[in-house]
């Protein structure tokens, strides 16, 4: 009997140890699960966060940066301007480059981009001093006004125009009418980046860099969004309306009155300024300018 006591005993201990064991697992499990879990978390909320303000605080940095980025665009006079000059730019001359594309087959977006390259987007010194947009010189034949400039070689002769809606005209004519041009109009309308190329083995400009120049110019204001414009079946031109004003604001006293000065060596914002009589402020508002920083060779409206 005692046996059998002892027997039944030894077997209920080992059916409890066995019985223990599970609990013994499951204890070691549940505090890891939490950690891995608290652990994630933390990291999920902090990569949300970056993600949502990243944005907030980038793009109104990249839109000022964009405002204020200023050029030095050298041409037939090194002129410094905004980004703001050069839209405006655009703005102003768009119907006249589109009603040529039409007319002459020349892209809008090549004359546009040689305008901004060859006058400084309006600001160099043939620009205000004789209308002439896109630094054409007065070679053989022509009869008209002249100016003389500093180019390739001392006091060139360049041509001088009433105003730019002539100089406009002129550069499709100039273009149009000389056989060296003529494999230009072999090339698509809508590849700008052809005539970019081609314009420079034509021999229009002698900068090896020419067309890489104007093709940045096309593509960093959209410039060949005026070619689709034209190249569409419903294009309406607004040329002649743009012309005409053109031709009111060139007989505008104000407009023929303006005059430019090179920086010389030594030359400051305070010593233009008493020479020429005017006040820092408008100085620098003539000449769109957001500091007092000057470069020799610089031009610069005084009046």
């Amino acid at each position: 009997m005692f046996k059998k006591i002892l027997l039944i005993l030894t077997i209920l201990s080992l059916i409890g140890c066995k019985a223990t064991k599970p609990v013994i697992v499951t204890t070691k499990k549940a505090p890891v699960k939490p950690k891995s879990e608290v652990v994630r978390t933390i990291k999920k909320t902090n990569t949300s966060s970056t993600n949502a303000t990243n944005p907030i605080l980038s793009n109104p940095v990249k839109k000022e940066q964009s405002n204020r980025e200023t050029e030095v665009i050298v041409s037939t006079s090194k002129t410094v301007v905004t980004n703001d000059v050069v839209v405006a730019y655009v703005s102003q001359f768009k119907d006249i480059a589109m009603g040529n594309m039409r007319n002459y087959g020349i892209p809008a977006s090549i004359i546009l981009a040689q305008g901004i390259l060859e006058s400084g987007a309006g600001r160099g010194d043939l620009a205000i001093n004789a209308n002439n947009h896109f630094g054409i010189k007065c070679h053989e034949g022509w009869t008209g006004e002249s100016v003389k400039h500093d180019d390739d070689a001392a006091q060139e002769c360049f041509r001088k125009y009433n105003n730019p809606s002539e100089s406009f005209k002129d550069h499709a004519l100039f273009l149009t009418g000389r056989s060296r041009y003529s494999k230009l109009f072999g090339f698509s309308k809508g590849d700008y980046k052809a005539w970019a190329k081609g314009l420079r083995v034509a021999g229009y400009a002698t900068d090896p860099r020419y067309p890489d120049k104007l093709i940045s110019y096309i593509e960093r204001y959209q410039l060949h969004q005026y070619d689709i414009q034209v190249l569409d079946v419903n294009y309406v031109s607004n040329e002649q309306q743009m012309v005409k004003e053109l031709t009111i604001e060139s007989k505008n006293p104000i407009s023929q009155g303006l005059v430019s000065y090179v920086v010389q060596k030594g030359d400051t914002l305070y010593s233009i300024s008493k020479k020429f009589d005017l006040k820092i402020e408008d100085l620098k508002q003539k000449n769109n300018l957001s500091d007092n920083t000057l470069s020799i060779g610089q031009r610069l409206v005084v009046k």
